[in-house]
């Protein structure tokens, strides 16, 4: 399918070189220099380029919305894009974990989420790219994981380290401990001895992970690390291949990633927030000091359009450079050229806001409507 051929009128329209009171002609699924099918008022609502949002678990609540209670995983996957798109994402990056915490964030529940998108994501309209992010100390999982990464279609590598080595190392048990086994589905006791055992792999990760890295480069997989926290951190993951640092803890780790010609990616609820909820260094600060690339919904799939009108509102940039950092340099990090501004030849991507309350009233991915309500469906239908 190849979209609406419509010319749409009298919106302010986000344009690569700053916002401009001008038409914008759709065709083809694309944006195109010449008027095309009929013409709908947008006076009042501002136009900008869909949203591509980096990195987001948001739909875990989608896929398992009780204990049990979802048993077709694809459906969970169609009401994930429906938020998606009625936040005014036209590209997401679906982050899974493969960890030993188990329950949501466990192989087998990866599994099935993987083979799900897969299954459905041509039938739907936001374009959406897997990602999975693999715990570090898993070292049993790492002769299958490049097959299964090919099976299910998953271009995109995190790499994460959520295990508490200091309490572990000083022989304490670490805090919440009943609380995981729970949701993993075994004992505090067993809980706490597969932590122990991940735990005494940490010699074996090093040459593990070089060896596991050089292959999924070979093989064209992206990569990135998650919450560096020190500039050696950062500095040993470049050396694996890796060219992405999500959410960076401290000014250190992102001036190291920034160093060694990294990409920054930030959390928009920090954002939103004014600041990290776990202490880490403000994403504000880190924007101001030039230290981003992009900001992801991490959490929470509205905050991406939040956070880069708060960066307007409150002066730190101008709209053309906050919305880049939700729209054309996620999608340069992806390596996705054709999205990301609203240009002749790139895609249709875009979202329609209200020019005053800044609500999403519509989006569009590749032409094609993937939301719309209110007053705008109405001028179309009309």
């Amino acid at each position: 399918m190849t979209g609406v051929e419509v010319t749409l009128t009298g919106a302010e329209v986000l344009l690569p070189d700053g916002p401009a009171r001008c038409d914008l002609f759709l065709s083809g699924g694309q944006v195109v220099d010449a008027p095309a099918g009929r013409r709908v008022d947008l006076s009042g609502y501002l136009v900008l380029p869909g949203i591509v949002d980096l990195h987001g678990d948001g739909f875990e609540r989608h896929m398992a919305p009780r204990r049990g209670a979802m048993k077709e995983m694809t459906e969970g996957v169609v009401a994930a894009e429906a938020e998606l798109a009625a936040n005014g994402i036209t590209t997401a990056v679906l982050a899974q974990f493969w960890s030993w915490e188990g329950g949501l964030r466990g192989p087998d529940f990866a599994a099935d989420v993987f083979q799900a998108i897969r299954q459905v994501r041509d039938g739907l309209v936001t374009d959406l790219i897997p990602q999975l992010r693999f715990e570090t100390h898993l070292l049993a999982d790492y002769a299958t994981l490049p097959e299964r990464l090919v099976e299910w279609q998953v271009p995109y590598v995190v790499f994460n380290d959520h295990l508490p080595h200091e309490r572990l190392a000083e022989g304490r048990k670490p805090p919440r401990l009943a609380g995981q086994a729970l949701k993993a589905g075994r004992s505090p006791e067993a809980h706490l001895e597969l932590l122990k055992a991940l735990h005494a792999n940490g010699p074996q990760v090093p040459k593990a992970l070089d060896e596991l890295c050089a292959d999924l480069h070979r093989r064209g997989v992206r990569m990135g690390s998650h919450d560096d926290h020190s500039a050696a951190d950062c500095v040993t993951w470049q050396r694996r291949g890796l060219t992405i640092s999500e959410f960076p803890e401290t000014l250190e780790a992102a001036e190291a990633a920034r160093g060694g010609g990294g990409h920054i990616i930030l959390g928009s609820p920090n954002v939103v927030r004014g600041g990290s909820h776990k202490g880490n260094v403000s994403a504000l600060d880190l924007i101001a000091m030039g230290l981003c690339d992009a900001l992801a919904s991490d959490y929470h799939y509205p905050s991406p359009r939040r956070a880069a009108l708060m960066l307007v509102r409150t002066g730190l940039l101008d709209l053309g450079a906050a919305w880049a950092l939700v729209s054309s340099s996620p999608a340069r990090v992806l390596g996705l050229t054709d999205r990301g501004e609203l240009a002749p030849g790139k895609r249709a991507d875009l979202v329609i806001l209200d020019a005053q309350s800044h609500r999403v009233a519509a989006t569009f991915a590749a032409g094609r409507v993937s939301y719309m309500s209110g007053d705008v469906a109405t001028r179309f239908l009309t």
